[in-house]
């Protein structure tokens, strides 16, 4: 039976892109607002501990931790996607990611948990014209009464501003 066949019989697709994509998000809070980014981004989760200032870096990185031998850069996320003071308490949490062979870690204000979208269940982003910056946000999620503001955390910091990730030119 031919792909094309299979597809009008079975109603879905058997190629391997389709079948294969994981919608698996890990959701963090920063304030009120809830966001997810790719869970196979995700290295491990720690608990807020003391960071390593360094002279001169942007307000955003807050320093960086020695992690079992890898000098690791610690973005507080908070302040990245300006929204007020960050407080650091019990729930404060960094999330080291793994992302384009570069290790790092952001600091959230919580993390929910993991949840596997479907494709009817992602939304694009909504166009703000160049009043809002856009550009990091994969999509809007929605999980019965929440919503998700799904996070591109691979194009978020490679970033011009951010700087964490090496640029090659093809």
């Amino acid at each position: 039976m031919s792909q094309e066949q299979e597809k009008v019989v079975t109603g879905r697709s058997s190629s391997p892109v389709t079948s294969q994509i994981a919608n698996e998000f890990l959701t963090f809070r920063l304030g009120s607002e809830e966001y997810g980014i790719e869970i196979l981004k995700v290295q491990e989760i720690r608990g807020y501990d003391s960071i390593t200032q360094i002279a001169n870096a942007p307000e955003f990185i807050k320093g960086v931790v020695n992690l079992r031998g890898i000098i690791v850069p610690i973005i507080d996320m908070r302040i990245k996607f300006r929204l007020g003071a960050a407080s650091y308490d019990q729930f404060t949490v960094v999330i080291i990611l793994n992302v384009a062979g570069r290790v790092m870690g952001i600091v959230v204000d919580g993390v929910s948990d993991v949840l596997t979208l479907e494709a009817a269940q992602m939304r694009p982003t909504p166009g703000f014209g160049s009043v809002i910056d856009t550009e990091y946000i994969m999509g809007l999620g929605t999980v019965e009464e929440r919503m998700l503001i799904l996070i591109d955390i691979e194009k978020l910091m490679g970033s011009s501003d951010m700087g964490l990730i090496d640029q090659t030119i093809n």
